[in-house]
């Protein structure tokens, strides 16, 4: 056991992850996180690890982008992915959890280890001496933002996120919503609310008129949507059916009530458009509105969300709220093992360096605790191999166009290509877990220490 003490600044996933790597390699930590000292736009809890958006982590399959990094987090013995699978919830084919009893464990599980000391006190400089961890996310306090402005001598970018309303499960209406998955994939974990041409138009044309709530002046200022979690009113305004070729498609569900679609006798029956809603918790008592983040004002969510067809009486017990996330341009600013160009003894991980998604977030977590581990214990900083989906989100970060960076979330894009071309999509995607799965392995016995055993 070592007498240093790593500090690492907020406590969400990646703050979550990194402390408790730090901890498992013999290193005091001390984790700081503000709430509930100070609250942040967007949580709603003190916990750590809080999931502010959704509940689910993404796609479970280790041929999907998400479900390989689960596996790998789950190789290298992520304490996330392991909570993730322990309270999961049913969502098809996706880790979802009970967000709630998630981040309660976690938190127990943090402030009871022996070397973690959980500290609920802001901090607004970085501390100039020792070894630092940066998880603060996409909602840093302003102290802080700014403090890390002066030591990078950038200007940040930004983007706005947004979070999907939750309806209570009795609320909806059940004769007309109707339990599937996509094509029948995994456990019907999804319940759908169909709608005809005349209730989709209808829908439409008041989400385009519905009045949006007002942004604050600091995120008015030189803001963008992120392309991968834009609001249901943006796509809205984009076309007619805009949202019909992205979150309300109809294909591939499939009612049992009315016969199976896939029969041509049964052709008039499919739904013009659908709206899916993905269980939030164990007892299937919260449902969210899946793809439905929002910045309207909450009486015109209530308003517009209840013309849907089994929403007509729907109780929501969170509306979707929208804030704006900031990140650093990471290329310019550091290395693909998470530290600083500039001060080696400072790292930084989670959306903060422009990752996109939970999963990606406790990656990071997990490189950047090690690496201050190792730091602390007088050894040589890692990097993943770059074929792993794990080290090419780190690689991506870290040597993306400096003038173009956006943020980045697991995709199969970002590896390297294989050496011979297959056509086949979901046999390219096996391959390319394959490799992966088997390069970090190789990686994890040519890099054998306490750390990584």
């Amino acid at each position: 056991m070592t007498t240093h003490k790593v500090r690492v600044i907020g406590g969400g996933l990646a703050g979550t992850e990194a402390a408790w790597q730090i901890a498992q390699a013999g290193v005091s930590v001390i984790l700081y996180e503000m709430r509930p000292q100070k609250l942040s736009p967007a949580h709603h809890s003190e916990e750590l690890a809080e999931l502010v958006c959704s509940n689910s982590f993404g796609a479970s399959q280790s041929d999907r982008a998400a479900g390989l990094l689960h596996e790998e987090l789950r190789r290298l013995d992520s304490i996330i992915i392991h909570t993730a699978d322990k309270h999961s919830v049913p969502a098809g084919g996706a880790l979802a959890v009970d967000r709630g009893v998630f981040s309660c464990e976690l938190t127990e599980t943090l402030a009871n280890h022996p070397l973690i000391e959980l500290r609920r006190q802001e901090l607004t400089e970085i501390p100039q001496d020792g070894i630092v961890v940066l998880t603060t996310g996409p909602l840093t306090s302003p102290e802080l933002a700014e403090d890390l402005q002066q030591f990078t001598g950038m200007e940040y970018m930004s983007f706005f996120d947004a979070a999907s309303p939750i309806v209570v499960g009795e609320s909806i209406n059940r004769d007309v919503a109707f339990l599937a998955s996509r094509y029948d994939k995994g456990e019907a974990a999804y319940l759908n609310c169909p709608m005809s041409r005349e209730q989709y138009l209808d829908f439409w044309q008041e989400l385009c008129k519905a009045e949006q709530a007002e942004l604050k002046d600091f995120e008015r200022e030189n803001a963008k949507f992120f392309e991968g979690c834009l609001p249901i009113e943006e796509l809205a305004q984009r076309g007619e059916d805009t949202m019909r070729y992205g979150t309300l498609k109809p294909v591939g569900l499939f009612d049992s009530r009315l016969g199976d679609f896939r029969d041509p006798a049964n052709q008039s029956k499919r739904p013009y458009a659908v709206v899916q809603l993905r269980q939030e918790d164990k007892a299937g008592q919260l449902w969210n509105m899946v793809g439905f983040q929002t910045n309207l004002r909450w009486g015109e969510q209530k308003r517009v969300f209840r013309l849907i067809p089994g929403l007509e009486n729907a109780e929501f017990v969170r509306m979707g709220v929208m804030h704006r996330n900031t990140f650093i341009n990471s290329p310019q600013l550091l290395s693909s093992s998470l530290q600083f160009k500039t001060r080696e003894t400072l790292l930084a991980a989670g959306q903060l360096v422009g990752t996109e998604g939970y999963t990606a977030a406790a990656a990071g977590g997990w490189l950047a605790g090690t690496n201050a581990a190792r730091i602390a214990l007088g050894l040589e900083p890692v990097t993943m191999p770059p074929t792993t989906m794990m080290g090419a989100l780190m690689e991506f970060i870290s040597s993306a166009s400096v003038k173009h960076f956006q943020p980045m979330p697991p995709n199969f894009g970002i590896l390297p290509e294989l050496s011979k071309r297959i056509r086949s999509k979901q046999e390219r995607y096996g391959v390319y877990r394959d490799r992966a799965l088997a390069d970090l392995e190789n990686w994890r016995v040519t890099h054998k220490s306490p750390l990584l055993v």
